[in-house]
């Protein structure tokens, strides 16, 4: 069964200009300035549950996956990171093969409702079609996390940067994932590079320009022993895998009343396949 719902694209500036999102909201206004503008558009999202396994992660760019977490908490930053990023690590290498794993960071979400998600310890569900690196952020993120000496043999070997998302707490049927299908994707026409500015540094994301064929899909009701794995990055650029997954979350009209609200977890993690 499919959901009709709101997915929110970006229309690149008119002059342009590389668009950009100050990522700290302003002291003024509150809010967080930008140059482009969101393009609100009506799709069909997909229920694949039961289908997953027609999708996969040099295919489509993700792939779902059932495997309960130990650290079931997720209530303390260092424990997170302690205890459900080793886990996450060998899970990743299990999963994909790689040699090398890295978690750069994580990010913890529970909506709140009203709640506008620029407070970074206070993170809402992500309401913008996207894709979380560019290939330009992707090796400057192999430069700021290794070590300098490993860095030009890693940039050699395939590398992607993946992102291992999970509901926490309670099956995730509000707000739930919006994935596109790499497939339905053109990479040179679909995608606007969007500079990140924080307060010390610019990242560098994907915003997304709608098109009619884009193939939106979601798994309804993943609870904590579900997740995806999300392609941000493949260095591998030929044309022969798929590089990168836009996704964002949704409000399901479907979803019933009195639903708890939306609890998730996302790392990012550098994967790399060094020769051996």
């Amino acid at each position: 069964m499919s959901s009709v719902a709101k997915l929110n694209y970006a229309i690149p500036p008119a002059d342009g200009s590389r668009a950009f999102t100050q990522v700290y909201p302003d002291p003024v206004t509150g809010e967080q300035p930008r140059n482009w503008q969101q393009d609100s558009r009506i799709v069909e999202i997909e229920d694949i549950r039961g289908k997953e396994d027609n999708y996969s992660l040099d295919v489509a760019g993700f792939q779902y996956f059932r495997y309960p977490a130990k650290h079931t908490k997720f209530t303390d930053e260092e424990e997170i990171k302690e205890e459900y990023y080793p886990e996450s690590i060998e899970l990743i290498k299990k999963l994909t093969g790689a040699s090398r794993v890295v978690i750069f960071d994580h990010t913890l979400r529970r909506r709140r409702r009203g709640e506008g998600g620029a407070d970074p310890k206070n993170r809402q569900p992500v309401a913008q079609v996207h894709a979380d690196q560019t290939m330009a952020a992707s090796i400057v993120r192999v430069r700021r996390h290794l070590p300098a000496s490993d860095v030009p043999a890693l940039l050699r070997c395939r590398f992607q940067i993946i992102n291992l998302w999970r509901p926490i707490s309670h099956p995730a049927v509000d707000w739930p994932l919006a994935v596109c299908d790499f497939r339905s994707l053109d990479t040179k026409t679909d995608l606007v590079p969007t500079i990140l500015k924080f307060r010390d540094r610019d990242g560098e994301v994907y915003g997304v320009k709608y098109k009619p064929g884009h193939k939106w899909v979601y798994k309804s009701a993943m609870d904590p022993e579900d997740f995806v794995l999300l392609k941000c990055f493949d260095s591998i650029q030929d044309g022969s895998v798929a590089t990168l997954a836009p996704h964002t979350g949704f409000e399901d009209p479907k979803t019933p009343k009195d639903t708890p609200f939306r609890e998730s977890i996302e790392l990012r993690a550098l994967v790399f396949y060094e020769e051996k």
